[in-house]
């Protein structure tokens, strides 16, 4: 072997280890804000539940649709202008949202056990971990599955919309059934195209690689706090009444 052929063969290699470490690094980051978000959100809930006040300004007054709505907004507002902010405010509005998303979230703890909902949470994390990894291990191309799982996605809302109408028992379990299913799948498709969007977006700088990890944080967010409220919904102990 020729000494350009291994000094070639020693640069590849050095290339190959960089972009793991790299990515190594970026998914940690990924997880670590999604993991914070989340205890953000169970933190913001469980504080709202606890004070019969909280509950009535938030959820007892005209207030409760700007908490309804308020979410879905941001996401659409922050997905919009996440480009043209810094790292920092991205960072601040998405702990923000996570905060209001707990807010939204405290009738949980009136309406289902304690004990059922860390139940639902661990078996939550274990669906929602068993494909993060997938999604970031395994060789075959989930893209196509992408465009699938948002059609079921559009099916979901449709259905819930429907059922607000219907009140259907029948209809609510097989929402869920179906929910837990497709935001499984979202979570292997979105592990993997976070992946994807490092090596895309390396070489656009340090900040742009940040805003990106933050963008997928909130998409594997997503995955998990559907995952976990179709579950409950599924198998979740309502308190007496």
């Amino acid at each position: 072997m020729s000494f350009i052929d291994r000094q070639s063969r020693a640069s590849s290699s050095s290339t190959h280890y960089s972009y793991d470490e790299g990515l190594r690094k970026h998914l940690c980051s990924v997880y670590n804000y999604m993991g914070m978000a989340l205890a953000v959100t169970g933190v913001t809930s469980m504080f709202v539940a606890s004070s019969q006040t909280l509950l009535h300004l938030f959820l007892g007054t005209p207030l409760q649709w700007v908490i309804m709505f308020a979410p879905l907004i941001m996401v659409f507002v922050f997905a919009a202008k996440i480009n043209s902010m810094s790292f920092s405010a991205a960072r601040t509005v998405f702990f923000v949202f996570s905060a209001v998303m707990g807010i939204s979230l405290a009738p949980i703890f009136i309406i289902y056990t304690g004990q059922s909902i860390a139940k639902v949470f661990f078996i939550s994390a274990s669906l929602f971990g068993s494909m993060a990894i997938y999604g970031n291990t395994t060789k075959k191309d989930l893209t196509s599955m992408g465009s699938f799982l948002m059609m079921g996605v559009i099916g979901l809302i449709i259905a819930s919309v429907v059922n607000l109408f219907m009140n259907s028992s029948a209809l609510s379990f097989a929402i869920s059934g179906i929910g837990v299913v497709i935001f499984v799948g979202m979570t292997a498709y979105d592990a993997q195209k976070i992946k994807d969007s490092f090596y895309q977006n390396s070489s656009n700088g340090e900040e742009a690689l940040a805003k990106s990890g933050l963008m997928g944080a909130l998409t594997l967010y997503f995955d998990f706090i559907n995952i976990f409220i179709y579950l409950l919904r599924l198998l979740g102990d309502q308190r007496d009444r």
